[in-house]
């Protein structure tokens, strides 16, 4: 099974993971399940699933830039360095805060009051971001700026190496068009010899459709965009209301 993190294991109003989906989890996990977490976040962003982590097998994170078993990493599909320029570049002339995320570091691009609205309190991330210049000596495997809609149309016409994954109205995530989460589904599972129709994927935001289509049964929350339930096989309740649990209910992977 494999889980996105915001609003779909974690709650966006307690920042954290409903009991009644711990409780599942613990006895998917011992019925067998693998359990995976398909996150648009980096790893060093991965900060609010203490209650689980005991419970997870791996991790495709940067929205499918990045796959993690253990201490293995694979999967690594970095931005070309002309299109991080230009997304950079951008968000400099239009006064937009952009995250870089490299393999190692994180850095940020005109911090604002904006990204620490969204970030710092939305996500609840006390992070403390690298030097800009120290990030981008490493390969570069997303840049998350902030544009709206149009902005970001705009800015994708010239970036044709790239995808856009927006889940959160304030910013979108740009990736190596090599990445996303179906993509990584793949990858990992020849990498720990799943089968792709026993694999269910969980998800809310536009990230989540790839895999969602990708997977087994793919599984929208009941607090879903709208695009991402008409991509499900299955629409839950959402996250504060024990989407999780439900979903394993209906689909028996756990008993009442």
């Amino acid at each position: 099974m494999f889980f996105d993190i915001d609003g779909t294991l974690v709650s966006f109003k307690t920042h954290k993971i409903p009991q009644s989906a711990v409780d599942a989890l613990t006895e998917a996990k011992a019925h067998g399940m693998k359990i995976y977490i398909s996150t648009g976040r980096p790893l060093p962003f991965i900060n609010n699933l203490g209650q689980i982590k005991h419970l997870i097998d791996g991790y495709i994170t940067t929205t499918g830039a990045l796959c993690i078993v253990g201490k293995e990493r694979f999967n690594c599909h970095e931005i070309d360095k002309a299109s991080v320029k230009e997304i950079i570049e951008t968000a400099t002339r239009w006064h937009k805060s952009a995250v870089v995320v490299g393999t190692e570091h994180i850095a940020v691009v005109n911090d604002s009051e904006a990204l620490t609205e969204q970030f710092r309190r939305g996500l609840n991330l006390d992070f403390d971001f690298s030097p800009l210049a120290d990030v981008l000596k490493e390969p570069i495997l997303q840049v998350s700026p902030f544009f709206d809609d149009q902005q970001e149309r705009e800015v994708m016409c010239g970036l044709p190496t790239c995808v856009s994954s927006r889940w959160h109205p304030a910013f979108t995530d740009i990736t190596n068009i090599a990445a996303d989460k179906g993509k990584a589904l793949l990858v990992m599972a020849a990498h720990d010899h799943l089968r792709i129709d026993e694999t269910m994927a969980f998800g809310d935001g536009g990230n989540d459709i790839p895999i969602i289509r990708q997977a087994g049964v793919g599984v929208a929350m009941g607090n879903a965009r709208p695009e991402v339930k008409a991509a499900a096989d299955y629409v839950t309740t959402s996250v504060d209301d024990d989407g999780v649990r439900n979903a394993l209910l209906h689909f028996r992977v756990i008993s009442l």
